[in-house]
């Protein structure tokens, strides 16, 4: 396996494969890697002749500064984890590197990037699209593998390839949960035991929720979650909303539409640390 920091290399490199006829699977990553890494990096390597793996901290689709400072940077573990899962490159720029002038690029791309995440970050899609898209340019990827825990992000990395007109396929690839249900996340090593002992409930009570269709409406639905996630002390929701799959917009019955999902997040903790979640009602 070998690592680049340097742009140019790397294309020298992938050059080199695309000439041999071989394709090239991209799976972007702030690093921390985890098993649920791991799990697009195997998949990319089964599909993929060649798998680059990005590892780079993207400060521009971070609103707070205090939260780009906690993220964990684990590097040299992030290595040994991308080489045992049988990927050729890492690709683990600097920020010079990736932005030798600062990137003015806007991008919105309405529903799907101003609700949710993008109402309560505001900014945040648009670096993901800015970082997204200098990926997609500097490897030129056949397939690029996105987990499905940041589901809004795929639905927005999809209009992107859209707007630039990428030769790309977007790979969706399953959440990868602990036993106890908790979604993998690098931000998971940032939880205090007691902190960890209580974060599976999210998913505990998302899961249940979905009994409830036959009984509850979706507004009575919506204030039950979050009445029983904020009822547990140490954790207490940010947002949680039902939306369409596909326009991610409020959906008022459950007949609107044939694919509904509720998007949560939850602060867990003193810190607090955000942790994000989704469930699929229909569809």
């Amino acid at each position: 396996m070998k690592v680049f920091e340097n742009i140019v290399d790397l294309q020298n490199e992938l050059f080199e494969v695309r000439k041999e006829g071989k394709q090239v699977g991209l799976v972007p990553t702030m690093g921390a890697l985890h098993e649920g890494h791991a799990s697009l990096i195997e998949r990319s390597v089964k599909e993929n002749a060649v798998t680059v793996v990005s590892v780079f901290l993207n400060p521009t689709q971070f609103n707070d500064k205090g939260d780009l400072d906690r993220y964990p940077r684990t590097l040299e573990a992030d290595c040994k984890l991308i080489e045992a899962c049988g990927a050729q490159y890492v690709f683990a720029p600097t920020v010079a590197e990736m932005y030798p002038m600062p990137d003015t690029r806007q991008f919105e791309f309405p529903p799907q990037s101003t609700v949710m995440e993008g109402k309560k970050r505001p900014g945040h899609f648009n670096g993901v699209c800015q970082v997204v898209s200098r990926l997609f340019y500097i490897v030129r990827p056949n397939r690029a593998y996105f987990g499905e825990k940041d589901w809004q992000q795929i639905a927005v990395v999809k209009r992107l390839v859209d707007y630039i007109n990428a030769d790309v396929e977007i790979v969706e690839c399953p959440i990868i949960r602990d036993e106890d249900g908790l979604a993998k996340s690098s931000r998971n090593s940032l939880l205090a035991a007691d902190e960890r002992a209580i974060a599976p409930n999210i998913y505990r009570i998302l899961k249940a929720s979905t009994e409830w269709q036959n009984s509850l409406t979706i507004k009575e639905t919506h204030s039950r979650v979050i009445a029983e996630i904020n009822a547990i002390e140490g954790l207490e929701v940010e947002y949680f909303d039902i939306v369409d799959g596909n326009t991610l917009l409020a959906v008022n019955e459950w007949a609107d539409s044939a694919y509904i999902v509720g998007c949560i997040t939850v602060y867990c903790g003193k810190t607090p640390i955000r942790l994000i979640d989704h469930i699929k009602y229909k569809g």
